[in-house]
């Protein structure tokens, strides 16, 4: 080959004996062409930062100035997204030390905790499960279309209790989409009647998989990064309290879902399934016809059935690492030292150690697919928690919480009702829900010890609330999965998105002082 040969050069040369035309000049150029909306938008960070450095002075540290000068500009980029999210979410590594909030070590601390590494290992499972498509095989048999709707909600409700929401998203859709294939939108059989019906059936099957992804993910704590930014941003700022534990967040975030999830099938139910639906959908949802795609598949591989071991295995050892104070779990033989980042990580190395069957010496997963780790979720992750541990180190979050007193007058239930509207109203606007709960939950723990009640008691209602973007395509990542398949429009998702964020917000505030309060404060015992 060309390049074995030791004087064919490495790059491509230019041959002087041959003719060549002169490459074009370059344009001239121009201040116009620097002002263009996203260059306004790179300078609107450093801007916000300077006139607040300038122009703002607390009574206090001036950390807590610089603190708030700082988060601007970050705020600032991720909302206009003027540079990569991931690399405005690395930006303070280099902000905090240079305004003097924190340095370099503490806040590089900050990226690599254990809410982290259960994060990180977590998305190595997810890896495993879409290498071998596994969640083609759980989608259930139709029986008619309100039980067909259910089926694959439920279905990708139950898988995003275990992976994040926009991975299960990503997963789900193309098999939901799959399923409608067989449908067709424009009837060419002449019947009328049928097109309605059916183009409805797409729009609550889309609908139903873009919504349930973040509904199951508030289950548990691994099924979204808002989960993980609460349990974190509580660990570090109470580091005296006990800890959210996976169990603990379960025994509130399932019975939460489920009354949500149930909401959702209702209200699609109501709008796209209408009484004439199961005899136009008759013909095309067939039990035999779906029986026969899924025997294509074949039986399950020996890969599969290790993969679905593993992932048997990391949800029994989340589920039993702290049961109980008098059944304290398999936590405690390690004296509290393994926590729920140990497990995320050692199944995540199993899968690199355990043969799939195929082929000699090749394991489950090898190091090319993990190539599409989704880092820039975990980037922001990490951005949330320097940001966090910046506000309270700097003063800025007791600052900003003694514009609150009045609160104290206020009944708790009115409180949790009005947090939870505002952090539902807010996440429409900001794409990340992760960055929205980033924002609203260390002020949220400052607000409640100002209103006397106890700080979960808004940091759940407020994460809890930044999740519920229904009703934008932009509001969260998997309403743009969703969006992007054709089937639904702005309309469909502001008129049922609407609906589903009142009700949650209702749930959300029904169950906080009953149920969050067992759950956190009597039996969790997270004072």
């Amino acid at each position: 080959m060309a390049y074995d040969d030791p004087k064919t050069p490495l790059l491509p040369v230019n041959d002087r004996n041959q003719p060549s035309s002169p490459p074009p000049p370059p344009p001239p150029f121009s201040p116009k062409s620097m002002a263009t909306l996203k260059n306004f938008y790179i300078l609107l960070g450093p801007l916000l930062c300077a006139v607040i450095c300038l122009c703002v002075t607390f009574d206090g540290p001036t950390t807590s100035r610089n603190m708030l000068a700082v988060t601007a500009w970050v705020f600032a980029w991720w909302l206009t997204e003027a540079v990569p999210m991931p690399i405005t979410s690395i930006a303070p590594l280099f902000l905090f030390p240079l305004f003097g909030i924190a340095s370099a070590d503490g806040v590089a601390r900050s990226y690599m905790d254990d809410v982290v590494t259960l994060l990180l290992g977590s998305f190595m499972l997810v890896l495993a499960v879409e290498r071998y498509n596994i969640t083609l095989r759980f989608c259930g048999e139709p029986v008619n279309p309100p039980f067909l709707l259910l089926g694959i909600c439920a279905t990708t409700a139950f898988v995003s209790m275990w992976m994040h929401n926009v991975a299960c998203a990503v997963m789900m859709m193309p098999v939901a989409t799959g399923i409608l294939q067989r449908l067709p939108v424009n009837p060419t059989d002449g019947s009328a009647r049928a097109a309605t019906p059916i183009n409805n059936f797409c729009r609550a099957v889309v609908l139903g998989v873009t919504y349930a992804a973040p509904i199951g993910g508030m289950s548990t704590l691994t099924g979204t990064g808002v989960n993980l930014i609460l349990a974190a941003i509580w660990k570090s700022t109470f580091p005296e309290a006990k800890p959210i534990s996976f169990n603990t967040w379960f025994l509130f975030g399932f019975p939460l879902a489920l009354l949500i999830f149930l909401a959702l099938w209702v209200i699609l139910c109501l709008l796209y399934l209408s009484k004439g639906s199961s005899r136009a959908l008759a013909a095309y949802l067939d039990k035999a016809h779906l029986k026969r795609e899924l025997d294509i598949l074949g039986p399950m591989a020996f890969a599969e059935k290790m993969v679905l071991a593993v992932f048997g295995t990391t949800i029994a050892l989340w589920m039993t690492r702290s049961i109980t104070e008098d059944i304290p779990g398999w936590g405690a033989l390690f004296h509290g030292r393994a926590g729920d980042g140990t497990v995320s990580v050692m199944v995540a190395t199993l899968l690199f150690i355990l043969p799939n069957g195929k082929q000699k010496g090749e394991k489950l997963m090898d190091w090319n697919e993990c190539k599409k780790l989704p880092w820039n979720i975990i980037l922001l992750l990490g951005a949330g928690f320097a940001i966090a541990d910046g506000m309270q180190s700097s003063g800025l979050a007791d600052i900003l919480s003694k514009a609150l007193d009045f609160l104290e007058q206020v009944p708790y239930i009115a409180i949790a009702l009005v947090v939870c509207l505002i952090s539902a109203i807010i996440t429409e606007f900001i794409t990340s829900n992760d960055a929205a709960a980033t924002l609203l939950v260390p002020l949220l723990s400052q607000m409640a010890r100002t209103a006397n009640v106890h700080p979960l008691a808004l940091m759940v209602p407020g994460a809890i609330g930044s999740q519920l973007a229904f009703m934008l395509p932009t509001g969260t990542p998997p309403n743009i999965v969703g969006f992007t398949t054709g089937h639904i429009d702005i309309m469909d998702m502001m008129k049922t998105g609407l609906l589903l964020k009142i009700v949650g917000t209702a749930i959300v505030s029904l169950l906080m002082p009953t149920l969050g309060a067992y759950v956190f404060v009597t039996k969790g015992g997270l004072q």
